[in-house]
This record gives structure tokens, sequence and C-alpha cells, in this order.
């Protein structure tokens, strides 16, 4: 059941991350006109941030306060995030300069790739539940 809604509520916030991500990437990309390498970085920092806060207390309800598992995980979680950042940007890269891809075309094939590698990143090495100690 924990499991369940656990997947359920990483839907749920990750449509909204996803959101984040691609609104930023459009207000920066088509209103601002800023190049697409550089929007996808900023809106990747506003998604990273929001997520962090979702995830750590709607997904994976880590509850933890003490300074040492705040640092941990929010060390373990950006760096998650930068090698998805990385699947995310050279995925761009690779549809946008060689398959001649629409660009937010590619911003969202490239975000069900990193949607999947968060999942995994997060449940198994940034919120994983700490067990107590005998």
């Amino acid at each position: 059941m924990k499991l369940k809604k656990e997947l359920l509520n990483y839907l749920i916030f990750g449509v909204f991350t996803t959101l984040v991500n691609i609104i930023s990437y459009a207000f920066l990309s088509k209103l601002l006109q800023l190049d697409f390498k550089i929007a996808a970085t900023i809106a990747w920092l506003l998604s990273v941030l929001f997520a962090y806060v979702t995830n750590k207390f709607y997904v994976f309800e880590s509850r933890e306060q003490d300074f040492l598992t705040i640092s941990k995980e929010l060390g373990s979680f950006f760096l998650s995030r930068v090698l998805s950042y990385s699947l995310d940007i050279f995925a761009m890269i690779f549809m946008v300069e060689f398959l001649l891809f629409n660009d937010l075309a590619a911003k969202i094939i490239a975000n069900i790739i990193v949607i999947v590698f968060n999942y995994l990143a997060s449940k198994l090495f940034v919120f994983k539940e700490i067990q107590p100690r005998s």
C-alpha cells in the first residue's frame, strides 16, 4: 500500500515538477529568447528545487530534520539531479542538433527519460529509509 501511495505521489508531483521545467523552459527560450542550453539549465535548477521539497515531504515522507541527515539528503539529491541534468541536456543537444527535432518536443522526450532516472535515484539512494542501529 505504501509503495502505491509513493508511486502515485511521485507521479503527481513529477507532473508538477515537469510542468515547472517545461513552462520555465518555454518562458525562457521563447519569451526571453535565451539559447536553448541556457534556458534548459535555468529550468532544470528551478525544477530541482521544487522537486527536492515535494519529494522530501510528500513522496518519500522523509521527516528527518537533523542537519546531518538534511545535508546528506540534499547533497545526494542534487548529485543525482546533476546526473539527470546531464541526461537531459545531452539528450536535448543530440535531438535538436543532430536529429533536428523541435526543441520543445526534444525537451518533453528528455523529461520522460529523466523522470524514470530520478525516481530510481531518489528511491534507492537519496530518501532510502534509515535502518535503526542494533
